[in-house]
């Protein structure tokens, strides 16, 4: 099985769950208890006509399995619906909010491949060391630690007692200078955006470092015992070059998988992040859409995070022949 027939074969795999995904989500939220249309009309006279008539209006009248029949005939035709709470497009509000969403994500793995590799390197070449015990703790923490907790922390010792980084919102780069009054240059544009995502994405990137350095530091141990390693010491191979063309590319190949299933645990842990620094992303949207019981914008937003991460994951297999030969995608041997 060639590349190209291994893609396409993942991408049909993919179909099922993503599937999957819509009808648990569909039933989920339409079990739940309220009425998006009463939280529509809150504050308002409520004329059991004007109810009706809205319910007409998105199908709220009609049995569970119709609706989900029709929405996803919708779908299929690139229409993710009508938001009910806010009155505009699905595709519109995830669009206008996907941006903060990707930036925040992206970052954050940046912030944690950075960082995890290198010290799990470092705590395998000093193993049993102070430096290995430090960042075995600093991993424990980690892992271990609720991203949104380390958010708060860091807002109360950066933001409120120190005063030295923003603790809310963001700035965008692609809205350009313009669109802030208080940012003259390109420059300082992207100086704005670096200090008001440093803390977010420090608090949701935490995880994701404490995860691969643990990953890193093992698999870089096991290389450095390996039997190709011991033969190149007695060939008198410097351990420089042993390190970074042997042990080091034998390591990342576990790297990946946890990068691509870990893309998961990201885009749950930004809907936190993104209320708690209030950033406009799909994370904040996504409560927003289920404290208004608003199931066309829930359904939108889950669809949308779920082919996020089975893209994810279907680049992650696919990555794998760039970093080990061996993986043939199924071709005999």
């Amino acid at each position: 099985m060639g590349l190209a027939r291994y893609t396409l074969y993942r991408l049909l795999q993919a179909i099922p769950v993503l599937l999957g995904i819509t009808i648990i989500t569909f039933v989920l939220a339409n079990l739940a208890p309220g009425d998006p249309v009463q939280l529509m009309l809150a504050g308002q006279e409520v004329d059991e006509e004007l109810v009706e008539a809205i319910e007409q209006q998105y199908g709220l009248d009609r049995p569970l399995h119709e609706r989900y029949v029709t929405y996803m005939a919708g779908v299929l035709e690139g229409d993710l619906g009508y938001s009910i709470h806010w009155g505009q497009p699905v595709t519109e509000l995830i669009l206008g909010r996907v941006g903060p969403t990707l930036l925040l994500v992206l970052s954050a793995y940046a912030f944690a491949i950075a960082t995890a590799i290198p010290l799990g390197i470092i705590a395998a070449t000093r193993r049993n060391e102070p430096t290995d015990h430090v960042s075995r703790i600093v991993a424990l923490f980690g892992v271990s630690t609720p991203s949104f907790w380390i958010g708060i922390m860091l807002i109360l010792l950066f933001a409120v007692q120190l005063g030295w980084l923003p603790s809310t919102g963001l700035v965008y780069p692609w809205r350009g200078p313009d669109a802030y009054a208080w940012i003259d240059t390109w420059p300082e544009l992207l100086y704005q955006t670096a200090r008001h995502l440093l803390l977010p994405m420090i608090a949701l990137g935490t995880l994701q470092m404490a995860t691969l350095m643990r990953v890193e530091r093992t698999q870089m141990i096991e290389s450095l015992h390996g039997e190709y390693v011991t033969l190149a010491r007695a060939y008198g191979v410097p351990e420089r070059t042993i390190l970074r063309k042997h042990a080091f590319q034998n390591a990342q190949l576990p790297i990946i998988t946890i990068i691509g299933l870990n893309l998961s645990t990201a885009l749950s842990g930004a809907v936190l992040i993104e209320y708690v620094f209030n950033i406009n992303g799909m994370g904040r949207l996504f409560i927003e859409a289920i404290q208004a019981l608003d199931y066309q914008l829930i359904m939108g937003i889950t669809i949308v995070f779920g082919t996020i991460f089975v893209v994810g994951v279907i680049v992650t297999d696919l990555s794998y022949a760039y970093i080990d030969p061996r993986v043939t995608y199924g071709e005999e041997e």
